[in-house]
């Protein structure tokens, strides 16, 4: 416990050794997302591998690998151009790590960007949705093992892991930026392989609408940290269990940066109103 408190409070000591600020809001952006990055007034830019204990991402291409630290519409934010995934042979705790670090700057409110596998037959590609809720089918919890009260308690409640207020307020956005964004249940799976036509059909029948490898480690932590989190994801890909298609890495990416310019335009504006 002590071990991992300490690594937190090192890696939040480098940053602020960088630059002095208060990041009120992290964002973490997701795989072919990284384009919301151009939006933000620059102030100081770390890569992964910089940062003291900070886990760098080993899937070559998808993440740019760098902390942003930087301004937006007049608000100090924190964010990640792509983060690191369970599959990579990283823990849990690993993984989540970043995130208890933006805590650690001062972040109040989280928001998680992702691209996803759409099962409910009426999301389409580049559809945007707004995250109301989760299933943990990766098989493991960052919260597993001894307990550090100053991380946040043992048993954290759930009932809201995504905040409504946050939710109804990008959907006044949304309607008022003429950007349409549907709402959906994410069920997140270890991945590295996209699932099967049976194991979409499963995903379905238990409650989700679409599917991810990343997104849920992270918003439980936050959560756990007493953290606000909104969750918006890009549908990269149809899901359909009926009518499955091949679908490849490259235009999952080319499909995600496609909705990742509707998603700049939505987030831009939200953060605005924050």
């Amino acid at each position: 416990m002590n071990e991992l408190h300490t690594r937190i409070i090192e890696s939040a000591a480098f940053i602020e050794g960088r630059i002095k600020i208060n990041p009120s809001i992290g964002i973490v952006l997701g795989s072919g997302l990284g384009g919301f990055a151009d939006e933000i007034e620059v102030l100081e830019r770390i890569p992964y591998e910089k940062i003291p204990d900070f886990p760098v991402s080993t899937v070559s291409g998808l993440h740019a690998g760098n902390l942003i630290l930087g301004r937006l519409a007049g608000k100090e934010i924190v964010a990640m151009e792509g983060r690191v995934h369970y599959y990579e042979g990283y823990t849990m705790k690993d993984v989540v790590f970043p995130i208890r670090v933006m805590r650690a700057l001062g972040t109040k409110i989280l928001i998680l960007t992702s691209a996803v596998g759409g099962m409910d037959p009426q999301l389409d590609r580049a559809d945007l949705v707004a995250i109301t809720d989760h299933i943990n089918l990766m098989g493991d919890n960052p919260l597993i093992g001894p307990n550090d009260d100053r991380l946040g308690p043992r048993f954290p409640d759930m009932s809201e892991p995504y905040d409504r207020k946050l939710i109804k307020l990008l959907e006044e956005v949304a309607m008022d930026e003429k950007i349409s964004l549907k709402k959906a249940v994410l069920v997140a799976v270890a991945g590295p392989n996209l699932e099967t036509a049976a194991e979409y059909r499963f995903l379905r029948r238990i409650g989700a609408d679409v599917v991810g490898m990343s997104m849920v480690p992270e918003t439980i932590a936050a959560v756990h940290g007493g953290m606000r989190v909104l969750g918006v994801s890009v549908v990269t890909d149809k899901a359909v269990a009926d009518c499955l298609e091949p679908v490849d890495i490259a235009s999952i990416i080319k499909t995600a940066k496609r909705g990742g310019e509707k998603l700049c335009r939505l987030l831009s504006e939200m953060i605005k109103r924050i």
